[in-house]
């Protein structure tokens, strides 16, 4: 990866960790705050990540593992209660780089894309319906709650992302970087009994 590339994925990396920012939009304020041209060819999401592994280890080593376990302990209690719609963890909270600023993203598979939305609100919980850039590149709903994470003590956002069932084929295939880039409740805690030990 070239130097500037390089600067870019770690200026990058700073914000998403120190403000919760996405890559895309952490991308485009690092060449802004590093005065470069706005058609600058900017580095791709596996390079922002590694840079956010290398921020983590060297500035939030004493901090970083008890948020990110705080924050997979509650992916478990959403995607236990979301059971009944096949829940899968992604995102940062499943690939380890979560910090306190992090968001939890939940993809359900559903038979019946308002079946959640009725869910939600058979158990009176307040959201917010938004469309949201999916897994597979498409537009998909979305269902944001704010939840208190009592380890934190602070409000987290979960998204739960709605796929139809048939979506599942196409959701377990490795990333980029041989990864699988979600897991079930049984992945997740396994996730945490390996975090704990």
């Amino acid at each position: 990866m070239d130097t500037l590339k390089s600067e870019i994925s770690a200026t990058a990396a700073r914000l998403v960790v120190e403000e919760g920012l996405e890559f895309g939009p952490a991308k485009r304020r690092a060449v802004k705050q590093l005065g470069l041209p706005t058609r600058t060819p900017l580095p791709g999401n596996d390079e922002v990540e590694d840079a956010v592994v290398d921020y983590l280890s060297v500035y939030c080593s004493d901090t970083q593992p008890a948020e990110l376990l705080a924050l997979r302990r509650l992916a478990l209690v959403w995607m236990e209660r979301m059971a009944v719609f096949r829940p899968y963890l992604g995102g940062a909270v499943w690939h380890g780089t979560a910090t306190h600023f992090s968001d939890i993203y939940i993809q359900l598979f559903c038979d019946d894309s308002k079946s959640a939305e009725i869910a939600l609100i058979d158990h009176q919980v307040n959201y917010v319906p938004r469309t949201v850039k999916g897994f597979n590149g498409d537009s998909v709903e979305a269902l944001s709650v704010h939840a208190l994470c009592p380890e934190l003590k602070e409000e987290v956002g979960v998204h739960l992302l709605i796929y139809d069932r048939d979506d599942m084929r196409g959701a377990l295939k490795l990333d980029a970087k041989g990864r699988v880039p979600r897991g079930d409740i049984e992945a997740v805690r396994r996730l945490l009994h390996d975090q704990a030990s």
